[in-house]
């Protein structure tokens, strides 16, 4: 049996464009995708903390050091420049490797630098 866990997240992102005339997805900044273990054209969910949108895409691969996020297409109808965001991506796991599964979290600050990565969240922890 295959189980679904969250493999990576960008927390607190900002958002820096939102292109309505784009074909689709979300553009991210290469180094944030590899930091997080994020792949291009992977699925990922992008949550937005200031009206509760919640939708699925795909990730694309921005300029590296850009700190870019950028919702294109529809998407860009339910984020605005300055929201804060929280982009996952999940894993179809089996017995076995939920065992040693360590997601990868990565805290951005205010310009989309990682501030902090972990290896766990902790209950009740407020970031």
């Amino acid at each position: 049996m295959l189980r679904t866990f969250m493999h990576a997240k960008l927390h607190k992102a900002r958002v820096t464009e939102a292109n309505l005339h784009y074909v689709g997805s979300i553009t991210i900044d290469e180094d944030l995708l590899d930091a997080v273990g994020i792949l291009e054209n992977e699925k990922v969910q992008v949550t937005n903390n200031q009206n509760g949108a919640r939708i699925e895409t795909y990730a694309i691969k921005g300029a590296r050091g850009s700190g870019v996020i950028c919702l294109n297409g529809a998407a860009a109808r339910h984020f605005q420049i300055g929201d804060e965001v929280i982009i996952m991506a999940y894993a179809q796991l089996t017995n076995e490797e939920i065992a040693t599964h360590v997601p990868k979290v990565a805290v951005l600050d205010q310009e989309n630098s990682i501030k902090q990565m972990l290896s766990q969240e902790i209950a009740h922890t407020i970031l």
